[in-house]
């Protein structure tokens, strides 16, 4: 998955929707869609980021000997359900460009590399393979390498990236702070994060008005909202978050439709999914352009207006709203947001099975122009099948006759 603006396309929503970084000759995306049916494995590359992110903070300080790593290969395939696993990932923070991955099965890391690229060309900091027991390191750039080494200080199932930054390692404490402070990922439904509300509030009091302000352009016919606490609650820490009560204060009117007073409800129990959906997505997306942060949000559609959907998607793409570089990756299930008005073919992704369950992720952009035209109609053609990544759905007036399906072999190349 590639945020890169691609080089056949520098007119298409230029301005709009790719973000210029002069110093680096990089042109980069402000947002993109995953789409594909269910069951192609789109939540999988989420979660694969997830579990990413949550190694990189957690490997060092969480993690102990012997334990197993949370990781699981493709188990479809002969070939790959014993092999290790492979993650990596390219960011530009502070004028300078990181390579950070490595391998690892469920027992330990296999090896680990991490590059490094501020002016001139690309320096490796560090790299780590713990089957023939080598690291090689910068002498400049990764004085603390030695001493993890002749120490023994890091384990075969944690990551060095992780031990470093303990040690204040200068680079790998930037790698480390990004995936904490730079990037979020958000599961598909149920998440209503009142606790992570209510610490926003707290550290940055303005966040509130920006929220309301949200609230009432969606619509929604709130006029704010009230975080309390039950009595037998201290709310002092953030295991205490969790005691606090959202609740939304409505207008009352009478028959003639007059406002004669005020009414508060509890999120949880008054008002609709799609609302508590809104407002859960809304302080991490507001929360994203306030920090230019790289914001990954699965099943992003889910129990919201297509309306809403679209505009939410563009305030990413307006420059105007956007000012600190911050990415939205969101996976749709519905197709509005594909009008070619609002998106590239760069910013349009697909994931889709083969004959054999393997997934497969590839942009729109990745077609020849021949093929797919700027101004055609996406939506209409993925719904068509001409991308793919669209189920393949047999008559359902057929799905009573259990035994004759049962015995008909899988579809071949669907």
């Amino acid at each position: 998955l590639s945020f890169v603006a691609s080089n056949y396309d520098k007119t298409t929503l230029e301005l709009e929707n790719v973000e210029h970084v002069p110093q680096k000759r990089l042109r980069i995306l402000r947002a993109a869609v995953v789409h594909g049916a269910n069951a192609s494995g789109k939540t999988k590359l989420f979660e694969s980021l997830a579990f990413f992110r949550k190694f990189v903070l957690d490997s060092s300080k969480e993690s102990q000997i012997g334990e197993d790593i949370p990781t699981k290969p493709f188990l479809l395939c002969e070939e790959t359900k014993n092999e290790p696993s492979e993650f990596e990932i390219i960011f530009f923070q502070n004028q300078a460009i990181f390579r950070y991955g490595f391998e690892v099965t469920r027992k330990q890391v296999l090896s680990e590399w991490l590059y490094y690229k501020s002016e001139g060309r690309e320096h490796q900091i560090f790299y780590r393979d713990t089957i023939d027991h080598t690291l090689q390191t910068h002498a400049k750039y990764f004085k603390k390498g030695n001493l993890l080494r002749s120490e023994n200080l890091v384990r075969d199932n944690a990551l060095m990236l992780s031990v470093a930054a303990q040690f204040n390692d200068a680079i790998c404490s930037s790698v480390v702070q990004w995936f904490q402070h730079g990037v979020t990922v958000l599961s598909g439904l149920g998440e209503y994060d009142y606790a992570w509300y209510v610490a926003k509030v707290k550290e940055q009091p303005v966040f509130h008005q920006k929220m309301m302000n949200l609230m009432k352009m969606a619509d929604l016919a709130i006029l704010d909202i009230h975080m309390k606490v039950p009595v037998q609650a201290k709310a002092t820490d953030a295991q205490d978050m969790a005691a606090f009560a959202c609740e939304t204060e409505h207008y009352v009117y009478d028959a003639n439709e007059s406002i004669v007073g005020k009414i508060e409800f509890s999120m949880d129990e008054d008002e609709s999914h799609g609302t508590r959906r809104f407002f859960s997505l809304a302080g991490h997306i507001l929360d994203a352009l306030d920090q230019g942060k790289a914001l990954f949000i699965d099943e992003f559609d889910a129990r919201l207006h297509p309306n809403l959907v679209l505009a939410l998607v563009s305030l990413f793409n307006d420059p105007s709203i956007n000012t600190k570089g911050a990415q939205l990756v969101a996976t749709i299930q519905n197709t509005i947001v594909l009008q070619s008005d609002r998106l590239r073919k760069d910013q349009i992704w697909f994931v889709q099975k083969n004959a054999c369950e393997a997934s497969r992720l590839y942009a729109l952009s990745e077609f020849k122009s021949v093929q797919v035209r700027k101004s055609e109609n996406f939506e209409t053609n993925y719904l068509q099948g001409k991308y793919g990544a669209v189920p393949y759905i047999q008559l359902f007036k057929h799905c009573s006759d259990v035994a004759s399906e049962q015995e008909k072999p899988w579809p071949q190349g669907k």
